[in-house]
């Protein structure tokens, strides 16, 4: 059944969209962590309603969900939201196209943690992608006017919070397969349902702790900003819905891999939209994780 690989192009859609919002927040009016906390606070309370909805017009109630739904759930979650700061503020210090790219060194990330955490197999194919993948990394991590030898730049700013990002996405990915796979055999579109509703409703609860602690005044600039950043919540509810239903149906490193559609249109969200250079380096390096990324879904 290959319902999964059209499910998740269009969550790539909706997160490049939700992504461009996302940078345009954060550039105008938001800090990274305001505009993280926009995605949560006004994509809750559409997810909760749809779910009630759905159980009122179906007469079905909400399945147990034990404490390794909620262990599952509450990780991904928290490395969702330290994964979307990394890349809201990446896009500070590189165009729209490289910062998403460096984001999307998840897939790589995500067949390791899937092994580690769910024993989900990597082929010889899937190791050959991931070293191609990395030799993208390496390509992108050198800013395009710095000068000096290759490794330095893996330690740079831009570098960190890219890598960084994957790393917690790809652990945020393998979460939530993990708690929606705790719900049994239900229906993939209600597994995925519950699940986002409950790792959503968890996020909104964090954010506004940490913010509240941190900066009240956030809060309230998010508030402020709710004509732009309600359609991130929005599209964050369509990315999202997306992703977790392709999750309940396919080994998230494939879901991931077939995601990488995100790349070409964050490419051109980048050019058209944002009226940022790409230098040819910068296409050279999404150009080799493009083929890391085919050898991946070759290998399936």
């Amino acid at each position: 059944m290959l319902a999964w690989i059209p499910v998740s192009i269009a969550a790539a859609a909706f997160q490049t969209v939700r992504f461009m919002l996302q940078k345009v927040l954060s550039s105008v009016t938001l800090s990274p962590g305001g505009a993280t906390f926009a995605r949560f606070v006004y994509s809750a309370p559409f997810i909760l309603a749809g779910l009630a909805v759905y159980l009122a017009v179906t007469g079905r109630a909400l399945p147990e969900l034990g404490p390794k739904f909620w262990m599952f759930a509450a990780i991904g979650g928290t490395a969702q939201i330290l994964a979307t700061v990394c890349v809201v503020a990446l896009f500070k210090q590189r165009n729209f196209a490289v910062g998403i790219t460096f984001k999307k060194t998840e897939v790589i990330q995500t067949a390791i943690v899937g092994l580690a955490v769910l024993g989900d197999p990597v082929s010889l194919g899937g190791w050959a992608a991931i070293l191609i993948g990395l030799t993208a990394v390496l390509v992108l991590s050198r800013t395009p006017d710095a000068a000096g030898p290759w490794w330095r730049h893996l330690t740079n700013r831009a570098s960190k919070l890219g890598l960084g990002s994957g790393v917690l996405f790809a652990f945020s990915a393998v979460s939530y397969r993990g708690a929606s796979l705790q719900l049994g055999d239900l229906e993939p579109m209600f597994r995925a349902g519950v699940t986002l509703a409950a790792v959503v409703s968890l996020q909104t609860l964090f954010m506004a702790v940490w913010l509240g602690l941190r900066d009240r005044g956030e809060i309230a600039r998010v508030w402020a900003a709710r004509r732009v950043a309600v359609w991130v919540g929005l599209t964050s509810m369509g990315g999202s819905f997306c992703w977790f239903w392709a999750f309940t149906l396919q080994n998230a490193a494939y879901v991931k891999a077939v995601g990488q559609v995100e790349l070409l249109l964050s490419l051109l969200a980048s050019v058209l939209f944002f009226k940022e250079k790409v230098t040819a380096r910068e296409l050279a390096g999404m150009a080799l994780l493009v083929v890391s990324i085919l050898v991946l879904v070759l290998a399936i």
